[in-house]
């Protein structure tokens, strides 16, 4: 018998729901075939106007040659180090310990494609110059994840980026961007996206984070790279014989969420405040880089999930579905912040932390 989910019982009855542009249900697809002309023809295995159109679109957005959509960023990344590896004659990449391809794809790129792995930096801070620099062995290829979610999505500030590509540049070091979260960092650098992906060789960006599509990535590069990649597509089962929902919605929420992206950003930054005016509480980073953080309790999993149901039951409003352990004495959840937001009573929303605070100042751990 399995255990009563008191807090996502909770969460599901709220009035309204903090993060996200709201339910990744069938209604996500039906908003985008409403705008679609239903004589449009779909592409067939990676080839037709529908894809042809997004990729370049994409590709001048990002400012590179070209872009080639992929059914998911696992298979795009593994398939971006391989070319580089195998274009270096290197079996061997660096990346952060918490990087995606580490601790979420089963080791799909050492099982599959046979590449040895580097771990740069401490798991708790972000990579630096210097880490880039102290790597003894030739490898083919860095990645920079930019935000670094699993630590609260933390940035590296701009300077540091140039550095880091110069010095990859220097050395013959292919640089690849795991920009699944690219559009929402633009606010906090102040930057373009092409600004930004100019300091890289590859790029990934993916359509269903802050974008809010079903599903889909772009890999982005110069044309011999992406040509490549087409390839090893192919090879990997991507090329379905239509991927044109995954397509239409990808470019119909580009559209309709790329230019608030400075607003999710800044209602971030104002969310964040009220965590850490309350006792017990606190965010990572302190001040949001993006439109993502993460929130630190100092309470048990088990106690912040009851006191969280006890404010939703009294509130209406949900904050998080999920809380997960981090010690035996504290526990942490991920914040994402999208159309939902700006649609909260903001009454109602000092109400929860009023009630949150409260309710922290009698937690005592045992």
């Amino acid at each position: 018998m399995s255990e009563r989910n008191i807090l996502g019982e909770a969460y599901k009855k709220t009035t309204h729901k903090v993060p996200g542009h709201g339910p990744r249900n069938i209604q996500v697809l039906k908003e985008v075939l409403m705008d679609i002309d239903g004589e449009m023809e779909s592409e067939m295995y990676g080839k037709g106007k529908v894809i042809d159109d997004f990729q370049e679109k994409m590709a001048k957005y990002l400012g590179k040659e070209s872009a080639v959509f992929f059914p998911s960023g696992t298979m795009a990344q593994q398939i971006a180090l391989r070319i580089w590896c195998d274009q270096k004659g290197i079996k061997k990449v660096a990346y952060h310990p918490l990087c995606h391809l580490e601790i979420h794809e089963a080791d799909g790129l050492k099982e599959l494609h046979h590449i040895n792995t580097i771990l740069l930096a401490d798991k708790d801070r972000i990579i630096e110059l210097e880490d880039v620099v102290g790597v003894e062995e030739d490898i083919a290829c860095l990645l920079l994840e930019l935000p670094q979610r699993e630590i609260g999505g933390q940035l590296p500030d701009y300077r540091t980026l140039e550095d880091i590509s110069a010095y990859c540049k220097e050395k013959g070091i292919k640089l690849h961007l795991d920009g699944a979260r690219l559009f929402e960092i633009l606010p906090y650098y102040q930057k373009s996206a092409a600004e930004v992906c100019a300091l890289f060789d590859s790029v990934y960006v993916s359509f269903y984070k802050g974008i809010g599509g079903i599903a889909g990535a772009i890999l982005a590069g110069d044309h011999a790279f992406t040509e490549e990649s087409k390839i090893w597509k192919r090879r990997h089962g991507g090329d379905l014989i239509s991927l044109y929902p995954y397509i239409l919605s990808a470019d119909y929420y580009f559209d309709q969420r790329v230019g608030k992206i400075n607003q999710y950003y800044a209602e971030a930054k104002e969310f964040s405040r009220y965590f850490n005016q309350c006792h017990g509480v606190s965010t990572k980073p302190l001040e949001p880089v993006s439109n993502m953080f993460h929130v630190h309790f100092e309470a048990p999993k088990e106690a912040m999930e009851l006191i969280l149901a006890a404010i939703y039951e009294d509130t209406g409003i949900g904050l998080t579905s999920y809380v997960r352990e981090v010690s035996k004495t504290t526990s942490n959840y991920e914040v994402s912040i999208g159309d939902l937001y700006a649609q909260l009573p903001k009454e109602d929303l000092q109400k929860v932390f009023q009630l949150l605070d409260g309710k922290m100042k009698t937690i005592k751990i045992q």
